[in-house]
Formats: C-alpha cells, structure tokens, sequence
C-alpha cells in the first residue's frame, strides 16, 4: 500500500548544488503541479556524514510513508542510503555505485559547477564516509527506479545496472551523465514519486 508522497527530497550531485538543470526543473514541477508537496533541495556539505547527518535531521519529523527522495549521481548514492534508512520511495539519476573509488583523485581543493567562485576541499577520510554509507542490496527494489543513460561519461552504466538490477530500471541509449533531455523522461520520474 503505497500513500500519496507529500514531502519530496532531492539531492544534488558532486560538485554541484540545488541550482542545477534537472533540481530546477523538478522544483518547478512540484510548484506548478502538485503546489502542497513540501519540497526540499539542500546545499550538501562536501562531507558525505555531515551531508547525511543534515538530511536526516531535516526529514526526522518528516511523515517517512508518504516522502520520496530523488538523486543525481552522488545525490543518487545519497538517496539510496536514505531510502534504506526510511524504507521511502527513491528516484536515482545515473546514481554513483563506487563513489569512495570514484572521487579518490578529487582529493583536494575543488570548485562547485554553478559558482566557480566557491571552492570547498574533499578529504582523504570522505572515502571512509563514503564506505560507511554503502549498502550491498537494496531491501526496497519496488520503491526504487534508476534512470541510467548508456552514454555516461563519468560512471559506468553497466555498474548501475548491476547495482540495482532488482529496482525498476530505466536503460537509455546514449545520452549523458547529465541526462541533457531529462525534461523527456521528468513525466515518468514524478508518475513514479507519485506526489499527492
């Protein structure tokens, strides 16, 4: 028995922050079409417990039946922990799989995509983080859809489709790691959250 989603959670990729394509886009149409879902869409920090540790002290007194989470990339390794913590409805965007593996050689200073003037610097412990947040199956595979473009130039797309294999999977030909026609497939995303 699912509820109607009520309260929807996005989580951004490495590097990037609320401001990007596909969260803007996702916040307009839960603004224009479903007006009373509470949206949220934080600035993570670069560290992935303080990341975790504010998100779940932001949804604690979130209703967990009725929210769904939804995440790009790194967001998308996030929204998979989230998921396995709440039992919530999940969207992954070209979720990174091996993120402790993936982001060693960003150790260091970094900026952030939508201002070059923020920098912020990744740790060498942000991979034990990393690590800590991982979960080898998914305990909630009919709650959870991962939408995976074959033409990804950051994460391997046959690794995502390993990683959640049981989970609804949306493959697509080409594309990219940003998913540049998501405006395309953004209709089946949010029939999938099901938003009240």
């Amino acid at each position: 028995m699912h509820f109607p989603t009520t309260h929807l959670l996005y989580l951004h990729g490495f590097r990037s922050s609320p401001q990007s394509t596909k969260a803007r886009m996702m916040a307009a149409a839960v603004s224009q079409q479903h007006p009373q879902v509470t949206w949220w869409c934080p600035q993570l920090p670069p560290s992935p417990r303080a990341a975790m540790d504010m998100v779940l002290d932001g949804i604690a007194d979130w209703p967990w039946e009725r929210m769904a989470v939804v995440g790009s990339s790194l967001g998308g390794f996030y929204a998979s922990h989230v998921s396995e913590v709440t039992g919530c409805r999940a969207v992954l965007l070209n979720p990174a799989v091996h993120p402790a593996r993936d982001l060693e050689k960003y150790v260091g200073v970094q900026t952030s995509w939508h201002d070059p003037n923020a920098s912020f610097e990744v740790l060498p412990e942000f991979m034990d983080e990393l690590r800590a947040l991982a979960h080898s199956g998914n305990t909630h595979p009919d709650t959870t859809m991962a939408l995976i473009t074959k033409g990804d130039e950051v994460l391997d797309w046959r690794e995502m489709v390993e990683r959640y294999q049981d989970c609804k999977v949306t493959l697509l030909e080409g594309g990219d790691h940003a998913i540049s026609d998501f405006a395309v497939h953004q209709p089946a995303v949010l029939a999938f959250l099901g938003l009240r």
